[in-house]
């Protein structure tokens, strides 16, 4: 009696799976034959100053950041499949006040998205590792890598110090953060995480992390694209120059479109560069906090460690990612008496 019961169900799910396919094929002919008869419509938009200047601000974004991304991703996937653990955890002092940092600068080694950052902090804290130091290697780590550093230097090309300033204020915010944390955190609030399921391969693992970071990390980046271009083309400008001339207001907008874009950390200095219209402090704020917590991490955490930990790791990570950007920013602008930075020291 078992046996046709069985063979029943597996009989319906391919009967469904196969149903899932016309569908799908059904509504991409559908696109192709709308687009077909839309065309002399689009070609009229098209023809329009201010779409032009939206395609051109929103192409120019993706497509300087989709090599950064594409190579951050495989890069992520294969640390996360074939260096396993241990090797970082050896790194790390048993001592949390000294493995913070040092599991802080670790985040030099692993170049890639803070989608794959996530699961490998919850693989160290499950293997043995201080709380405190696998979430300073997860907040530094997607802000600090090589990959990420040389994005943000070919977005602001000759600025190095948005791309020092950009190091600073990451590492500081994920080692405060971390002290905080091991010093004041509940560790019983930090759910056991499983990270990757290893039992897989390291080949099917590889091609599991890179393809899920690169079509999530690649989505969020069309959407901050669309995002910073409806932004410069939409807007009005003298509300974005009334948001920008407010310092305060200006760093607070930033820091709140960063967590709602989500933009993945090798793609979000394309989108900065192009919101000339506020100081580099408040961009800087976008930069910093934006790889910390957003949208996309908050959910990734959440699944992780758990919300109840989430829902305080999340606003405290927050906060002092904004006040060492601001800080950085300030000391920045002190040094170089750079108009862009200074703007921000007057004000506050």
């Amino acid at each position: 009696m078992s046996t046709p019961t069985t063979s029943s169900s597996e009989t319906a799910e391919t009967n469904q799976t196969r149903g899932d396919r016309p569908s799908g094929l059904i509504l991409l002919a559908v696109a192709v034959i709308v687009a077909v008869l839309l065309r002399p419509l689009f070609d009229g938009l098209l023809q329009n100053p201010a779409l032009q200047t939206w395609s051109t601000i929103f192409v120019s974004i993706t497509i300087q950041a989709l090599p950064f991304l594409a190579l951050g991703v495989i890069v992520s996937g294969a640390i996360a499949a074939f260096v396993p653990p241990a090797a970082l955890m050896r790194l790390m002092p048993r001592n949390p006040m000294l493995g913070v940092p040092v599991a802080g600068v670790a985040g030099l080694a692993l170049p890639g998205c803070e989608c794959g950052s996530v699961p490998i902090a919850g693989r160290l804290a499950s293997r043995g590792a201080s709380p405190a130091a696998a979430f300073a290697f997860m907040l530094a780590a997607p802000a600090i890598n090589p990959v990420v550093l040389a994005a943000t230097a070919v977005a602001f090309p000759g600025r190095l110090d948005i791309v020092a300033a950009r190091f600073v204020a990451s590492l500081a915010a994920a080692i405060i953060v971390g002290w905080i944390w091991a010093k004041f955190g509940d560790n019983s609030l930090v759910r056991d995480a499983k990270g990757y399921d290893e039992s897989a391969t390291p080949l099917s693992m590889f091609v599991q992390v890179a393809s899920h970071d690169f079509v999530h990390a690649g989505g969020w980046l069309v959407i901050g694209a669309m995002a910073a271009a409806t932004l410069q083309v939409a807007v009005p400008r003298s509300i974005l120059d009334v948001l920008a001339g407010n310092e305060v207001i200006a760093i607070l907008a930033m820091a709140v479109l960063a967590v709602v874009l989500a933009i993945c950390s090798e793609a979000d200095a394309f989108v900065a560069v192009g919101l000339t219209q506020f100081s580099l402090t408040s961009r800087l704020v976008f930069l910093v906090v934006g790889p910390a917590v957003d949208v996309k991490l908050i959910a990734l955490q959440a699944g992780v460690f758990g919300r109840r930990f989430t829902a305080r790791f999340a606003p405290l990570t927050f906060v002092v990612a904004v006040i060492c950007a601001v800080v950085v920013g300030l000391i920045a602008a002190a040094l170089t008496g750079d108009l862009g930075w200074r703007q921000g020291l007057v004000v506050l």
